[in-house]
C-alpha cells in the first residue's frame, strides 16, 4: 500500500482533464464538421509542431504530463523539439532527420502495435 502514497494524485488529475480535453476538441470535429479523421489528425499534429515549435506546449506537458504527451499534440511536438534540437547540431539536414529521431520508439510501436491488432481483428469494410 505504500505505492499509492508515492502516486501524485493531483498529476494524475490534471493529466486526465488535459488528455480529455483535447479529445473532446477532436470529437467536437469530428461531430460539427466535415473533416475527415485524417484531416483531423493532421491538424493536431500540425498544431502540435507550432506549439513545440514556439515552446509553449513544454509549459502544457509540464502542466499535464502524459495527458498531453500521449495525444496527437505532443507527438507533432515532439516532432518540432527532435527537429530543433538536431538542426542545432546538424544543420539543416538535422531539421529533416530530428523529428524522426525523436519519436522513433513511438512510430515503431505504433507499428508493431497495429500489426498485432490486425492479427487479432476481423476488418470489415465500412458501408457508405
Amino acid at each position: 500500500m505504500d505505492f499509492l502514497q508515492s502516486i501524485d494524485w493531483m498529476l494524475l488529475l490534471r493529466c486526465f482533464i488535459v488528455g480529455g480535453l483535447i479529445c473532446i476538441v477532436g470529437q467536437i470535429l469530428i461531430d460539427k464538421t466535415k473533416l475527415t479523421s485524417a484531416r483531423i489528425l493532421v491538424i493536431f499534429v500540425t498544431t502540435g509542431v507550432i506549439l513545440g515549435a514556439v515552446g509553449i506546449y513544454k509549459y502544457v506537458i509540464d502542466f499535464a504530463g502524459c495527458g498531453a504527451t500521449v495525444p496527437l499534440l505532443g507527438f507533432g511536438a515532439n516532432l518540432a523539439k527532435g527537429a530543433i534540437t538536431e538542426a542545432q547540431t546538424s544543420g539543416l539536414l538535422g531539421a529533416f532527420i530530428g523529428g524522426v529521431k525523436a519519436s522513433a520508439g513511438g512510430i515503431a510501436a505504433a507499428i508493431f502495435f497495429g500489426y498485432i491488432a490486425s492479427l487479432l481483428a476481423k476488418p470489415k469494410i465500412k458501408k457508405q
